[in-house]
């Protein structure tokens, strides 16, 4: 049997040794980052020193980075009472607090009027489309972008923004809310006053040591350029792809997208049908569609960009790698092929 490929680093990345390794070290610490003997300035410092990795590689020093459980908890805390508006493209975490009224366009990409009222987020999940940051926002979902393109807080003009461990190699489970150093927020964890009173409880010491060893590691692969070798591996796919189905619908391609993402359907084959029978065929990737409590529902990502119903149902995402192959690609294609070959012949 052939080893499984996965190819669904959108969703989460594999760990990374080097925040293993932290996280192991960490493990070996007993004291509580609040204590004052030198067990807990111990611990304190793994605290600062992922602190500082994190703001480093985001490019945000001299902001504050505040540690919470991850990206959805992030934005709970910057956007919680707040009447801000987006595009219907944003992360659920994020559209959950929004009015989604800002235009979007066939290519994914949003006008945002005013920019301090505005949530807009750096790259799509789905889509890998890019978005142009205006000065001045007052949130930007910087998740999937941090560690696949070069980014700065700092540079973005963006009164905050949220990031997410797992998805750069990092553990589950941590994730931080970025913004300029002495921001007014109110916690919405309260007691012990950690995290600059941000959030309360005691800080999730492993997780934070893993998270800022990946953020490093991260920062030094786009410095190596690593990840303009998974664009052409993407490339290579998509030529494949289209070259087995010339009705594909690749989504967001004329726009900037980030290197790993392809996001692509044949209208009329159901995207989750595509996720089981290549899941069976030892390939894990994600459909364009997501399910909630049992339902499938279109994408309204897809939607929001103009795709009609047979379009966002049939969708799926591809999101490749540093781990990825010329190899895996290649199988992946010709394997989607020979399925997509099968129900062309059902449909006829």
């Amino acid at each position: 049997m052939s080893q499984r490929v996965y190819l669904d680093w959108n969703a989460t990345a594999p760990l990374r040794r080097e925040a293993r390794d932290a996280m192991i070290a960490a493990m070996d610490q007993v004291g509580n980052p609040s204590s004052v003997h030198a067990e807990g300035r111990a611990a304190k410092s793994i605290l600062e020193t992922a602190r500082r990795q994190v703001a480093t590689a985001l490019g945000a020093d001299g902001a504050d980075v505040i540690f919470l459980s991850g990206a959805t908890e992030a934005a709970a805390l910057g956007l919680a009472g707040r009447a801000l508006k987006g595009g219907d493209i944003e992360h659920d975490a994020v559209a959950a607090w929004i009015e989604p009224s800002l235009p979007v366009d066939g290519d994914g990409r949003v006008t945002v009027d005013d920019p301090g009222d505005s949530v807009l987020q750096a790259a799509n999940s789905e889509t890998g489309v890019i978005q142009r940051l205006p000065e001045g926002l007052a949130l930007t979902d910087a998740t999937q972008v941090f560690g696949k393109r070069p980014f700065a807080f700092n540079w973005t003009g963006a009164r905050m923004a949220i990031v997410s461990a797992h998805k750069l190699g990092g553990p589950k489970g941590v994730g931080a809310l970025v913004m300029p150093r002495g921001t007014d927020l109110a916690a919405q964890i309260r007691g012990g006053g950690q995290e600059m009173g941000r959030r309360s409880g005691t800080e999730n010491l492993i997780g934070i040591a893993g998270f800022g060893a990946a953020a490093q590691a991260a920062a030094a692969d786009l410095d190596a350029d690593r990840w303009a070798e998974i664009e052409k591996l993407r490339n290579i796919l998509e030529e494949a792809v289209a070259e087995a189905a010339p009705e594909v619908k690749f989504m967001g391609k004329a726009a900037p997208r980030l290197p790993n993402t392809s996001c692509f359907s044949v209208p009329g084959w159901k995207g989750e049908t595509q996720v089981m029978q290549m899941d069976l065929a030892g390939f894990a990737i994600s459909a364009g569609s997501a399910c909630s409590s049992g339902k499938v529902r279109e994408s309204r990502v897809l939607r929001a960009m103009g795709a009609d119903a047979a379009t966002a149902s049939g969708a799926i995402r591809v999101s490749l790698g540093l781990e990825t192959t010329e190899e895996d690609v290649m199988r992946f294609a010709q394997t989607w092929a020979r399925h997509r070959d099968k129900h062309r012949a059902r449909a006829a």
